[in-house]
């Protein structure tokens, strides 16, 4: 298992091995330009976050989150399911998120699921133990792997950007399915969190200097 990606030395090293293996890479990260790791809380609190943000605009997730935040215990699998219905669908939860998180929560406190050892797993593994939990689809997961929990090898090929950089990056006639992608990203495992990480910074950079809107 490939050390964490929870510093920029690791991304460094974990960036130059990518395109050790996979050289097409390099003229990416040429055109990307540099990046950074954007970090999120981990444990209950951060898979919360990312449950709340789902379909739902980033104004509209961080203005829930604001509210939801403030009630006592909410940010602790036990403090949470001291909460009612009520309480955290007042704060802007839908019914399906409160029990959603009401759900992990509950496998959490009664020791069905643990936070701790997720980055350490395969992330096949990994993907798995956290898609067993009601509401945690395969997005919310790899999202909660990369950004909270620091594995070095998950990408999201269900990403509409990273689809797109991939066909604009390798020179393709449309976006890759999303099999293809997982397929294509293969190559770059141990390291396809810094791989993902790369294609978004490179979509972004595309997408600006040729004024995109899509």
């Amino acid at each position: 298992m490939t050390d964490r990606l929870d510093s920029p030395e690791t991304l460094a090293r974990h960036l130059e091995v990518l395109v050790g293996l996979d050289p097409r890479l390099g003229d990416v990260a040429a055109r990307a330009g540099s990046f950074d790791i954007r970090r999120s809380p981990g444990g209950f609190e951060g898979l919360a976050r990312i449950v709340t943000g789902q379909q739902v605009s980033t104004a509209s997730a961080d203005a829930i989150w604001s509210r939801f935040a403030l009630l006592p215990g909410a940010l602790d699998p036990a403090g949470y399911l001291e909460l009612s219905e009520e309480q955290v669908r007042g704060a802007g939860q839908s019914g399906g998120k409160y029990r959603a998180l009401r759900g992990i929560a509950e496998a959490v406190v009664g020791g069905q699921f643990d936070f701790a050892p997720l980055a350490d797993l395969p992330a096949e593994e990994a993907i798995a133990a956290m898609t067993r939990l009601k509401g945690v689809g395969p997005w919310t997961a790899e999202i909660y792997l990369m950004f909270s929990a620091a594995h070095p090898d998950i990408f999201p090929a269900g990403d509409v950007a990273l689809q797109r950089a991939a066909q604009w990056a390798f020179g393709l006639d449309d976006k890759p399915p999303v099999k293809d992608l997982i397929d294509m990203a293969r190559r770059w495992s141990p390291h396809r969190s810094t791989a993902a990480l790369l294609l978004w910074r490179y979509y972004r950079a595309v997408r600006n200097k040729e004024g995109l809107s899509i």
